[in-house]
């Protein structure tokens, strides 16, 4: 069983990771886990891209008001199962 991680620094940035390994993570960085791989994010947006962020999510959200479908806005982890199609 794989230990809470507190610091960013703790983790091998050339190793993999599983998504049981990223619920672990307790630290404020932003990172990815793509293929078992961790990248790290860029630190917050500016003002101008919350804005548009916010102008796109008012519009997106309103189109998908009486559809099954939901917008939601960053940050929202999202699990992409290897069934999915997505492997390569």
């Amino acid at each position: 069983m794989s230990a809470i991680i507190k610091d960013v620094n703790e983790l091998d940035l050339s190793g993999t990771y599983t998504y049981a390994d990223y619920l672990l993570w307790q630290f404020n960085e932003r990172v990815e886990l793509i293929k078992g791989k961790v990248f790290k994010m860029s630190p917050a947006t500016s003002t101008r891209h919350q804005q548009i962020s916010g102008k796109l999510h008012l519009r997106i959200g309103g189109y998908f008001e009486n559809h099954y479908c939901q917008a939601f806005s960053a940050p929202f982890d999202v699990r992409l199962p290897g069934s999915a199609g997505f492997n390569r």
